[in-house]
């Protein structure tokens, strides 16, 4: 059953297309990939589902429900949770800390003063550390943890918002080829767990091809092509337009889009 729907979406800038007549659906359950060279219009999309971009025309759906017209803010309460390229987290707090500020808000609490957030939701918190394997790290300060320790603190903040929908922009940039592999595992995971789906961008194809249940492909604002691992990697267009001509998906080749 779809939980997103997207129909018909268009967005320019001055002469410029972003995105041309765009249409696809996310099931529940669901890891999605988008992909595409930059400039595709990945991000022109993700803006317009969040609600940061109005669209020029078109339809975004979630659940039934229409989304264009409304805020970024509401957009998230009605279940739409984001991740940046860039980490978002309170360095100056610890990384239960992070956690618990994330729930304090998912529970409309309000805090006078600070102190009081100690306990709230801590052992929430600890068990969303526990499902992304930093529990251990619980107490540290979030401006010592590395990079990757940092994008998965991000995750599990995300996840306290009780996400329907995940969109995650480019989760591993930055990341070891280890850490990314690692943490899009933990994200297939969890769609798997908590029933969520996830709509992703990414340019490591082993990350996505592991992964994702089926692909989307942008190319210059269009839909290219739309299926599962297998029919994207055996797409001619594909092999042509987005990894620059004759090449093909292969076990262990990764694009550098």
């Amino acid at each position: 059953m779809s939980f997103l729907q997207v129909e018909g979406l268009g967005k320019s800038f001055g002469g410029i297309h972003a995105l041309i007549d765009v249409s696809f659906e996310v099931k529940k359950g669901e890891l999605l990939a988008l992909i595409g060279p930059n400039g595709a219009g990945k991000s022109t999309c993700f803006n317009m589902i969040y609600g940061i971009l109005a669209p020029d025309q078109g339809s975004v759906k979630l659940d039934g429900q229409e989304l264009v017209g409304m805020k970024p803010r509401h957009i998230w309460r009605l279940g739409v949770g984001r991740t940046f390229q860039i980490t978002a987290v309170y360095n100056s707090m610890s990384v239960v800390e992070n956690v618990q500020m994330a729930l304090i808000s998912h529970h409309k609490k309000t805090l006078s003063p600070f102190h009081r957030a100690a306990r709230l939701h801590r052992d929430e918190a600890l068990r969303l550390l526990e499902l992304i394997s930093m529990a251990d790290q619980a107490d540290r300060a979030a401006n010592i943890l590395a990079y990757g320790d940092l994008k998965r603190l991000e995750l599990a903040v995300a996840l306290a918002h009780k996400p329907r929908l995940l969109l995650m922009d480019e989760p591993t940039a930055g990341m070891a080829r280890v850490e990314r592999r690692a943490l899009m595992k933990l994200t297939a995971d969890i769609v798997t767990e908590r029933d969520v789906c996830v709509l992703f961008t990414e340019h490591d194809m082993d990350v996505v091809f592991e992964n994702a249940h089926r692909l989307l492909v942008l190319n210059r604002g269009e839909l290219l092509a739309e299926g599962s691992v297998d029919e994207v990697r055996a797409d001619a267009r594909v092999q042509e337009i987005y990894l620059g001509g004759g090449s093909t998906f292969t076990s262990g080749s990764t694009s550098h889009a």
